[in-house]
């Protein structure tokens, strides 16, 4: 479990995601607090407790991947996840690139979402923690394993582009393409792209 001194910073300008948000780390029972907008934790949280910060994605005005900008250059170092929908995982992508520790997709399971909190700050916490190189040998073992035109999709799944879109780059027909598609979750053992991306970003920087 997280411990007592760590918070959940959560910024959400959703009215029913905060809510939602608020009952599952209640029930979880985590020590939390919401805030509507980025300008709205830079005012009023405490950033230099311990924290893990989940941040959504698409916000107006400041986005999750801006807040995490402004965050990183205020000297702030608490670990970021983000939520994102199916559509914003190219945006994910960037936010764990720049920093991120995790992202979990909307909609979330309560229990995966409460996991993936409390391991982001037992890693960040603890000083033992070192990069998986058998994870990442593993990885690339399964890279090995695809083929040519499936190694041509699968950097592109983890760009976040969609089957149209790697269709149109790289000239196959889309159906074609959601074949490599399944073909690259199976040999990868991912259950889904975001899932995907997470081992791959992983196997690149270390858990």
């Amino acid at each position: 479990m997280l411990s007592p001194p760590a918070m959940v910073l959560a910024v959400d300008d959703d009215d029913f995601a905060r809510d939602l948000l608020r009952r599952t780390f209640t029930t979880a029972k985590l020590c939390f607090r919401t805030f509507v907008s980025a300008q709205d934790l830079l005012a009023h949280a405490d950033l230099q407790s311990p924290a893990v910060l989940l941040l959504d994605v698409r916000m107006p005005e400041v986005s999750g991947l801006k807040l995490q900008t402004l965050l990183r250059e205020r000297g702030v170092m608490l670990p970021i996840m983000f939520l994102a929908g199916n559509s914003e995982i190219a945006v994910a992508v960037t936010a764990m690139r720049n920093g991120a520790v995790d992202f979990v997709e909307k909609p979330f399971d309560a229990a995966d979402l409460v996991a993936r909190l409390r391991r982001a700050f037992a890693v960040h916490v603890s000083t033992s923690a070192r990069p998986r190189r058998s994870g990442t040998s593993a990885h690339a073992g399964r890279l090995a394993a695809l083929t040519a035109r499936e190694r041509e999709v699968y950097d592109r799944m983890v760009l976040g582009m969609t089957s149209k879109e790697i269709a149109k780059e790289l000239g196959g027909s889309f159906r074609t393409i959601e074949i490599h598609r399944s073909r690259v979750l199976v040999k990868m053992g991912a259950s889904n792209v975001a899932n995907l991306v997470r081992r791959s970003l992983i196997a690149v920087v270390g858990p």
